[in-house]
This record gives C-alpha cells, structure tokens and sequence, in this order.
C-alpha cells in the first residue's frame, strides 16, 4: 500500500503522515504489537488480581470451583455443579477499573451446559466492562450494571453472530441513529462459529465517548455515551438514570455454558481518574 516515488518531499510526507494514517485504520485491529504495552490480565497460571461474584453467594465465593486454571488456560466449568445450574449466574472480576483501554481475550466454547441451563444461555457467555464494582453487587444479583460483549455461538439453525452488545442497567448511543437506544441487545456483524474453534475478540474503549468490539481484526459494532437506565438496573442503585458511565470494571461471565479463555490482556491508553 505504499506507492513508490521518485520526489524526495513527496516520500517524506508520505512516510511522516503514514503512522496517523496506521492509528487510525489499524488501531482497533491490534497492529503494530512490537510497539505496544500490551499486559497480561490472567498470568497463565492462577486466579490472582480476579474476585469471582456468584449470584447467591457472598463476593468472592468462588462456588463449584466455578473459575479455575488448568493447563494455563482460564476455564468457567460446572463439572462439580452435580448437573444442575439453578441459574447461579456468575462473573469473575479484575480486581481494579479502567476508563481509556484496548481489551483483547482468546475464547472458546467447550462441553455441555447443565441440564437445567436456559436454551438462549447454550454457547453464551461475554465479557462485561464499564461495570459497577463487584462490591457494589448484592447477593442474589445475577448481572452487574455494565456493557456486555456477549460471545455466541452457533447451534446449527442458523445465525447466532457473536460480539453483540447486551446493556444491562445502561442505554447507549449508536452513531447513525444519534439517539439513545434502549433495547437490552443490539446484535452485531459478525458471523457464526459453530464449533470449538479460539476465537480472537477485542474491545476498544475510549471513556464515554466510543466503543468497539472487534472480531478476528473486523470492527463489527461500534457505539457511544452509555448511561445508567434501563428495566435491568437493580432496585435502589445509588447512581442516577441518565449519569454517564465513563470507567468501570471488566468481569468474564458465567452463564451455563463451559467457557475458556487462553488470554486476558490489555493497553491502557490512559489512566483511569478515580
């Protein structure tokens, strides 16, 4: 992509204005790692810098060795659930906000859900961000107040595109509508995966003023201002309707399907202000 000239100035300019030109086209993607701090959020090793939330069970019970490490790979699994999921919806939490970042997980759906798990929870799990903090949480919650990159996958009888957006408890704004929008999950462009395949997903949050989720280097959806609002957001939650939600924590979900994450990593592109 870089046409060849015979004019010195012509070339400087080009190779001067080309790395704005990369940011722009290129950042989301993940390009030009060699260059960026990229740190890991799961060490490969244990659960250390992550806080489990299990609806019923007091902040930080870790119910059914629900969240574990085997063979360096993150795992939600209900092997000790004894087949029965009775809707112990969980999240596993990093242990400090962010507001200014890049996301990146490498995830796949394994196994059976529990006999007793919802239809629309087969091969459905996400990742939450610009959460409310997991101490906020009462005990039966089952979701946290937060934007969700829902990860789906396919059962066969079509599209089931992964990378949408759920919004519990928040609205946003989508650009080519300008308007708040209220509807709890947006689907996105992304395609069906059907099997058991490592799926590369990336999030890109800029405090309240965009968001994308990106799939295999695709942008898929991109949206903007969420604010706290909504049929999902707890009875009594401390902070108003309408408030701009610009930081927030990030959780990896439990919803009865088995779930693997092989990375967790982030770029913090500034600091979050609490």
């Amino acid at each position: 992509m870089k046409p060849l000239h015979t004019c010195f100035l012509l070339l400087v300019i080009i190779i001067t204005a080309l790395p704005a030109c990369q940011t722009s086209t290129n950042e989301a993607a993940g390009n030009a790692e060699g260059t960026e701090n990229w740190q890991p959020l799961f060490n490969g090793k244990d659960l250390t810098g992550w806080i489990p939330k299990i609806a019923g069970y007091e902040l930080g019970d870790n119910f059914g060795n629900t969240f574990r490490v085997e063979d360096g790979i993150l795992k939600v699994d209900y092997s000790e659930y004894q087949d029965t999921f009775k809707e112990r919806y969980g999240h596993l939490f990093y242990e400090k906000p962010f507001s200014d970042y890049r996301l990146r997980v490498e995830y796949r759906f394994v196994g059976q859900q529990p006999s007793d798990g919802e239809g629309w929870a087969f091969k459905n799990s996400g990742v939450m961000f610009h959460s409310q903090s997991p101490e906020s949480m009462v005990r039966d919650q089952g979701f946290p107040v937060s934007l969700e990159a829902q990860f789906l996958g396919g059962n066969g009888e079509g599209d089931r595109p992964t990378g949408n957006l759920c919004t519990p408890g928040l609205h946003v704004v989508f650009p080519d509508v300008d308007t708040i929008t209220t509807t709890h999950c947006i689907n996105s462009q992304a395609p069906t995966f059907e099997g058991e395949e490592w799926i590369n997903f990336e999030i890109e949050v800029r405090n309240d003023s965009i968001m994308r989720h990106i799939v295999n280097g695709d942008t898929i959806i991109t949206y903007t201002q969420p604010t706290v609002g909504g049929d999902f957001l707890p009875e009594n939650y401390p902070i108003p309707v309408g408030t701009p939600i610009k930081s927030g924590y990030i959780a990896l979900q439990s919803e009865s399907h088995p779930i693997e994450f092989r990375k967790v990593e982030i770029l913090v592109l500034s600091e979050s202000k609490h």
